[in-house]
């Protein structure tokens, strides 16, 4: 039995919470808790203890409060150096309000999802399990604030992402990603085949360690600029590429969770 119960709690994430105040910390944990399928740890409410014990236990996933830290980026900065000392710990961050620059700056940090308090608490669950399994949280008006980011002048340039680590094509076809082109769209414009497209995506998937269109865009976000060449691309585009339900099961790569739930 005891064998058993090990084997089990290695199969459930590691989940470490931490909110703004001790207490509401606790009230967080306890709550997600409950869930028989999450390994709960709280943590202090301050930057250093909590970075100290997400190097000591590694979770698989951390849900921290925007307002924690003491700089002015406050849990921004905590989820870059989070993903710094553990980089195989995906980072949830808690807003008050699904605001423009909060959200961006989360993703921009390093955060796989954000979860706004004016949804029910049920659906944090869900966001843990989806975080952990690979995918993005985010609904399409906060992806639209990134797509909106990415294509900003201040942010206009060169694409160049990790030092050239992708070739002038593959930059030409992430490009035309962060503009929402399909497949066919990108043959069009670069006068290839969209097997040849396919092909370099693949590549291009592989490179940066990443499994969606989605993510391709929110790396290119964290790491290069690109310029705007066309207007701002729609967030339905590019999640319509991964999948036509506004509430995405498990197996897909990021979930585009309806606004009005």
């Amino acid at each position: 039995m005891a064998h058993l119960t090990a084997v089990s709690n290695q199969v459930r994430p590691r989940v470490l919470a931490a909110d703004s105040t001790s207490m509401t910390t606790q009230l967080l944990v306890d709550a997600l808790g409950r869930d028989t399928q999450f390994q709960m740890i709280e943590s202090p409410s301050n930057a250093p203890a909590l970075l100290a014990l997400v190097k000591k236990e590694k979770p698989q996933i951390a849900v921290i409060s925007a307002k924690l830290g003491e700089s002015i980026a406050g849990g921004f900065d905590l989820v870059r150096e989070i993903r710094a000392q553990s980089p195989g710990t995906r980072v949830i961050v808690l807003l008050d309000s699904s605001e423009r620059t909060s959200v961006t700056e989360a993703f921009r940090a390093g955060a796989q999802g954000v979860f706004c308090r004016t949804e029910a608490f049920r659906l944090l669950a869900k966001c843990i399990q989806c975080v952990d399994n690979g995918q993005v949280w985010a609904s399409s008006t906060e992806l639209q604030f990134l797509l909106e980011a990415l294509a900003q002048p201040p942010l206009a340039g060169c694409l160049n992402i990790n030092g050239g680590l992708l070739s002038a094509r593959e930059t030409d076809v992430v490009r035309c990603v962060a503009e929402g082109l399909t497949n066919r769209e990108i043959a069009q414009r670069l006068k290839l085949t969209e097997h040849t497209v396919k092909n370099y995506l693949f590549r291009i998937f592989d490179k940066l360690g990443v499994s969606s269109r989605v993510e391709v865009v929110l790396y290119a976000f964290r790491n290069g600029n690109t310029p705007r060449t066309s207007p701002t691309p729609s967030s339905r585009r590019i999640s319509q590429s991964v999948t036509a339900s506004p509430r995405v099961l498990a197996k897909v790569p990021v979930t585009i969770r309806s606004t009005t739930t």
